[in-house]
Formats: structure tokens, C-alpha cells, sequence
């Protein structure tokens, strides 16, 4: 008799693909992978739980696996709000605010986030404009492929959440993963994590066999 599989479901960072996963491959005769996506926000003032919500209508699988990285480990834990899952796991992220850098929380609260998305939506443009090199060249190209949303409104929205979240007292039930060379979120303002070493924010893309080696353990133990 066939042994029933364990849906887990992948939500990449802020603006992301889910190519981001696309060198993740766990065994298929104990997993199925599900890849989420974003949507548009309704509007600027769209609170992150109304998102949430939203975004728990593309989970079909009770009991699942949710996985998210950096701001897309933040919205999976406002999901599980929602869902009943077996398992959370987030990945270059955060738990709660104490965990965030001290100029993002001086960017909160002085609001200078409101000067940064524009920016970040035309990044793309610049880069290809002013790459010299195959190195530069190389990073433009890595950007259209993993960095997918581009939309101004979204990215308005999506650092406004990230950096106003309010969760204060972190889900000690969560499996965080944390690359110990993260520049975004790094790992000294981090606890109780899976340190991966010498992983920086991108360790889901550049340290993918440590989490094809890892996720099954993590994933199946009690």
C-alpha cells in the first residue's frame, strides 16, 4: 500500500520567484511540492493578516508543511493563523521584531521606508543600464530570474508589512533556519535557529544540497 504523501508548501522573499526553489528536489515517493506564488495586495493599507487569509486559499492540503523565506517566512506564519499545519519552517527570516537589524527599525520608525520601493522596482532597469562585465552581467540576469515582481504597489506594501509587523512573542513551535553570514537579518540579532555556515540571505539558492540533505530529517522527525 502506498504511504501517504506529506504536501509541503514553498513560499519564496519579498518580490521572489519560485524559481528561487527550483534546485530544491526532495524524494517524490514521500513529498509533494506545492509553490506559491504572490498576489497584489487590495490596496497600500492592506493589513498583512487580511493578505494572509487571502493567501491561505491556495493551500488545498490539511496538515501540510509551510516553508517560507526571509518576508515570505514572515507571511507564512500569519497563514498558519488560518490553516492547521504539521510543520513551519522559515527560512532567512525573522520570528518576532526583536529579531530585526536596528536601522530597519529606525527605518520603521522615521517611516524612511517610504523612500525605498521605487527604487527597488526600477533596479532591474539600472543594473542592465550600467552593467560593465561579465560579473555585472551575470548579477542582472539572476535578478529578472529569481526577483519576479517589479509591480511599485506591491513592493510599497510588501516593506511597509515587513518592517511594521507586530509580532512580538515568537511561535516556539517553528524550525528557523538561518545562514550565519545573512547581511540582511543577521544572525547575531537571531535565536534559536539552524545555523548553516557561511550562508548568507540567498542560502536557499546557494546552499540548496544542505536543505536537500536537511528538509526530509527536519521535516519527518518529531
Amino acid at each position: 500500500m502506498n504511504k501517504k504523501k506529506i504536501h509541503i508548501y514553498l513560499m519564496p522573499g519579498m518580490a521572489a520567484s519560485p524559481l528561487i526553489f527550483e534546485r530544491i528536489s526532495l524524494p517524490k515517493d514521500q513529498f509533494e511540492v506545492h509553490l506559491l506564488e504572490w498576489i497584489l495586495p487590495n490596496n497600500y493599507n492592506e493589513s498583512i493578516e487580511s493578505y494572509a487569509k487571502r493567501m491561505s486559499v491556495f493551500i488545498k492540503h490539511d496538515h501540510c508543511v509551510l516553508l517560507g523565506v526571509s518576508f515570505g517566512g514572515v507571511l507564512v506564519q500569519e497563514i498558519k493563523k488560518y490553516i492547521t499545519v504539521s510543520k513551519l519552517i522559515i527560512v532567512s527570516s525573522i520570528k518576532s521584531v526583536s529579531e530585526l537589524p536596528k536601522h530597519m527599525l529606525l527605518a520603521k520608525i522615521t517611516k524612511a521606508y517610504k523612500l525605498l520601493p521605487t527604487q527597488l522596482a526600477s533596479r532591474l532597469d539600472l543594473l542592465e543600464k550600467y552593467a560593465y562585465g561579465d560579473l555585472a552581467s551575470k548579477r542582472v540576469e539572476l535578478y529578472k530570474k529569481y526577483l519576479s515582481v517589479n509591480d511599485t504597489a506591491y513592493l510599497d506594501w510588501a516593506v511597509k508589512e515587513m518592517l511594521n509587523w507586530q509580532q512580538v512573542l515568537p511561535d516556539d513551535s517553528l524550525i528557523h533556519i538561518h545562514g550565519d553570514k545573512d547581511g540582511v537579518f543577521p544572525i547575531k540579532n537571531i535565536s534559536k535557529c539552524i545555523v548553516i555556515k557561511n550562508g548568507t540571505h540567498i542560502a536557499i539558492l546557494n546552499k540548496y544540497k544542505w536543505f536537500n540533505e536537511n528538509l526530509p530529517r527536519l521535516i519527518l522527525e518529531d
